[in-house]
């Protein structure tokens, strides 16, 4: 045991009415929605590197947090995991994910970081058989380290290919023996910042080469986890070729590996790309592609990623609405991609935050369950598009502009507006709390 938590209790479900900071008003994780648990429904994971990695910074100022474990060797390692599973054990997540960097001390060189990779994972897999928490998924951090600066897989330099390759081996290896759910591939600088200096084409051809290298990979160890990319605009590269959901699923089917990849969609990066987080997990569902999410919020005020924990029930039901429509989470979950504001410094505000957070998004599933139940909001969508269900809207659909142009001069077709009542859905989606 650790003292980095002492006096806070396990994080109960008390209900609406209650005063008491440490507890869950509308997460209880065995109430029973549409036939599963939220539990089961909500498959909540920590992340390691926001939640025990992170060091308060940002891009104007560096450390405020003063954490025990902060430093680069095996002990500060170890102790920094033992933290982590008080904190799981406390909210009773059932998952957490993790990048390699988070995890281990930074080596030398490749074999260095491999080594204290296995060993940091023997710890964990020791930690896992006196905890209920698991694994969603594992990456590899391919992106902080400066070798990476000019991308990994994209990279002008083959050396630096192969040793992202090898560190990806490395990961996923580690994934699996773990029994993670899933193995994530997060390109956070697969990009280009000048066609000056950049070979699109070829760089394109090596990110898909590499995706086909895991995918390979994966079937040979027999990992039956899900393979994710995690679309990302903008930041930190400014053509990121994993831009948003459909970026993505070109490049799939460019590669022929949309059978064998989904995405792991997050709401601070869909805002960035210009959509709302809603419209990517639409997409994604409608593509066959929806594996995960990373739940997070952005502040509107700034044009960067704040990782932010979510607060907004109303933006989080719409959320959840499309999760329920593509039938609930299958191998992924709800990994809060969140981190601390660098002036909160106690160890309480990393409980509450997540307190929080949970509470929001069961709030937001409970709100779609029950909007999804009611099936209003679906049937007046339904009227809208009506006339493409009769003998005349398939007929238009099958036939071809000389057809077409002949019925509307025969028939004299001269169509009136109809409304399509957005505020009257607003107003109705604001009814489900």
């Amino acid at each position: 045991m650790t003292d980095f938590f002492n006096g806070i209790p396990k994080i109960i479900y008390e209900g609406q009415e209650s005063d008491n900071d440490f507890c869950f008003r509308h997460y209880n994780p065995d109430e029973i929605v549409l036939g599963k648990s939220l539990r089961e429904h909500l498959k909540f994971s920590v992340a390691y590197w926001h939640s025990f990695a992170f060091e308060g910074g940002d891009p104007f100022g560096g450390q405020t947090f003063d954490r025990p474990w902060f430093g680069n060797d095996m002990k500060q390692a170890k102790l920094k995991a033992d933290t982590a599973f008080e904190m799981f054990n406390i909210l009773d997540v059932p998952f957490f994910c993790f990048h390699d960097a988070d995890v281990r001390p930074e080596g030398n060189n490749f074999s260095e970081n491999t080594k204290n990779l296995e060993e940091i994972i023997e710890y964990f897999a020791e930690k896992m058989t006196q905890s209920k928490t698991k694994l969603l998924w594992g990456t590899a951090n391919l992106f902080s380290n400066r070798r990476y600066m000019s991308g990994a897989a994209t990279n002008p330099d083959p050396d630096v290919f192969a040793f992202s390759a090898a560190t990806i081996k490395t990961c996923l290896d580690a994934t699996h023996k773990l029994g993670g759910k899933n193995y994530v591939l997060w390109g956070g600088r697969e990009g280009y910042e000048t066609l000056l200096n950049t070979d699109m084409g070829r760089e394109r051809e090596q990110a898909g080469r590499m995706l086909q290298m895991v995918v390979d990979y994966k079937h040979k160890i027999g990992f039956n986890g899900t393979i994710l990319i995690e679309p990302k605009p903008q930041e930190p590269t400014k053509h990121q070729y994993d831009y948003d959901v459909a970026t993505v699923y070109g490049f799939l089917k460019d590669f022929n590996l949309e059978d064998e990849v989904k995405v792991n969609i997050e709401q601070g990066h869909a805002i960035l790309a210009g959509h709302s987080f809603e419209h990517e997990l639409a997409l994604a569902r409608e593509l066959g592609i929806f594996g995960s999410i990373d739940m997070n919020r952005n502040d509107y005020q700034s044009g960067w990623d704040t990782d932010q924990f979510p607060n907004n029930i109303p933006e989080v039901t719409l959320a959840y609405y499309e999760v329920l429509k593509a039938g609930g989470f299958q191998n992924g979950g709800t990994n809060f991609d969140s981190k601390l504001r660098r002036q909160s410094l106690d160890p309480e505000d990393l409980i509450l935050s997540h307190i929080g957070a949970m509470d929001v998004c069961a709030a937001g599933l409970k709100a779609a369950a029950k909007m999804l139940e009611d099936g209003k909001l679906e049937t007046l969508r339904n009227e809208r598009y009506a006339g493409w269900n009769t003998q005349n809207g398939k007929e238009i659909l099958n036939s071809d502009l000389d057809a077409i142009y002949s019925k509307v001069l025969r028939e004299n077709i001269n169509p009136e507006p109809i409304s399509g009542r957005q505020e009257r859905l607003e107003n109705l989606v604001n009814r489900y709390k």
